[in-house]
């Protein structure tokens, strides 16, 4: 009974937020609440929500801050002269173009949204290839790409929603993913490589040069603090250091690293407050989601429905192919960024795919770095199931169809060297 209360849960919310007939924020709070009472719970649904809410809670302070402080850092223009540098040293070289864009992108993406990514490098080198006669798909999917690999840093959506839906620190499931995701950018380059010959020896190599700053908007340059860039630079890499080294708690982490950086760069109160109001809506929109999934996961797991509902896939699936899940999650992880939006997989199927891999022996951590090797990470920026998917094409001005025609065997192909290079390395496990 418990089971099936547990898949209609599921069902019904995949359902509610698929067909868009509630919001991800309600269908996370109200589906659960709902099929607990149908189930004969009373007001200890309140206690799981509330245990579900403070598990959560060092995830969304994370993810929060962190937000706040690369929002800060990128208004200030500490990553200006590293653009600048690349758009000076690409010129009119397809190739180098190219290779550039994906730099470009990858650096835009360290504040963990795709929106402002494509926000802030469309528009900026959408003039470039018009100017050189390159090809707008091709603009859009190398910064679809880039964006993507980098989504999976601990304050990217799915990495952080991976952490939520099984009560784990994101830190302790992107670690020991570095060295793939360094893998997986090498192969990034090979693949820009490719691409920007095929382009160079489509348009040719022309004698241009172009400029960041006048693509800039006179707000964003009185926001630039090119005085504080060494500072600023030294404050990243101590907060990314004590990330990977794990010398504070994340969240500890981008608190403090955020508070100096206000101080550093913009001590007036007045500019303070407005860097927060500038980063505001795409925080408190994030937020919201991780709370609500506390709501939701603190439901599924009190009332029992998630271990019964693993309990029930473990009479199903052979024993043989059990072992093997984080493996087979990790080839179909891209592929099912066309299926599920990140709520839908992180918080209403990945659960159950991680409480049944632990009753194999395969603990639920490698599901879940299983999971972010392409569940809306590599494969967000062609999934028509994002906003940021249509701000991609539509700031580029190309097809949907176009778009995921090229992008689909690079960003599923980025997924597989990354997951064999998991495989190799026992990260995750094939067996």
């Amino acid at each position: 009974m418990i089971a099936l209360l547990g898949f209609l849960t599921i069902a019904v919310f995949l359902y509610s937020i698929l067909s868009k007939r509630l919001s991800v924020i309600v269908a996370l709070v109200l589906v659960p609440i709902i099929f607990g009472l149908i189930g004969g719970f009373g007001l200890e649904l309140g206690e799981y929500m509330l245990e579900g809410v403070q598990l959560v809670a060092p995830t969304g302070v994370m993810l929060g801050f962190a937000i706040l402080y690369f929002g800060v850092m990128n208004n200030a223009g500490m990553f200006d002269p590293i653009l600048s540098r690349i758009l000076r040293l690409v010129k009119g070289d397809p190739l180098k173009v190219v290779i550039g864009t994906l730099l470009f992108a990858m650096i835009a993406q360290l504040d963990g949204s795709g929106a402002s990514t494509f926000l802030i490098v469309i528009p900026a080198l959408l003039p470039l290839y018009e100017r050189l006669g390159m090809s707008r798909i091709v603009l859009a999917g190398v910064v679809g790409l880039g964006a993507g690999l980098m989504n999976i840093m601990p304050w990217g959506g799915p990495t952080a929603r991976a952490g939520t839906a099984i009560g784990m620190d994101p830190g302790e499931i992107f670690i020991p993913l570095l060295p793939t995701m360094v893998v997986g950018f090498l192969w990034l380059l090979l693949v820009a490589y490719w691409i920007g010959k095929k382009e160079r020896n489509r348009v040719g190599i022309q004698d241009i040069e172009f400029s960041l700053e006048l693509e800039m908007t006179d707000e964003q340059k009185q926001m630039k603090r090119p005085k504080i860039l060494i500072p600023n630079v030294l404050l990243t890499v101590l907060a990314l250091a004590a990330l990977v080294l794990q010398w504070l708690p994340l969240p500890i982490v981008f608190i403090v690293a955020f508070v100096i950086a206000l101080v550093i760069n913009y001590p007036n109160p007045k500019d303070q407050m407005d860097q927060i109001q500038l980063q505001a809506t795409g925080m408190i929109s994030v937020l919201s989601i991780i709370f609500a999934a506390g709501v939701f996961t603190g439901i599924l797991t009190g009332t029992g429905m998630i271990e019964e509902m693993a309990i029930a896939l473990v009479n199903i699936v052979p024993e043989d192919i059990g072992g093997s899940m984080p493996a087979l999650v990790a080839l179909m992880s891209m592929p099912l960024s066309l299926v599920f939006n990140p709520d839908a997989y992180y918080f209403g199927v990945m659960p159950i795919l991680a409480t049944s891999a632990e009753m194999y022996g395969v603990p639920a951590i490698e599901i879940a770095q299983a999971s972010v090797l392409g569940q809306m990470t590599v494969g967000f920026p062609l999934s028509p199931l994002t906003a940021s998917t249509f701000l991609l094409i539509g700031l580029a001005r190309v097809d949907l169809g176009d778009h995921q025609k090229f992008m689909f065997k690079w960003a599923f192909l980025t997924t597989l060297v990354m997951a064999i290079f998991a495989l190799l390395t026992g990260v995750i496990s094939a067996w």
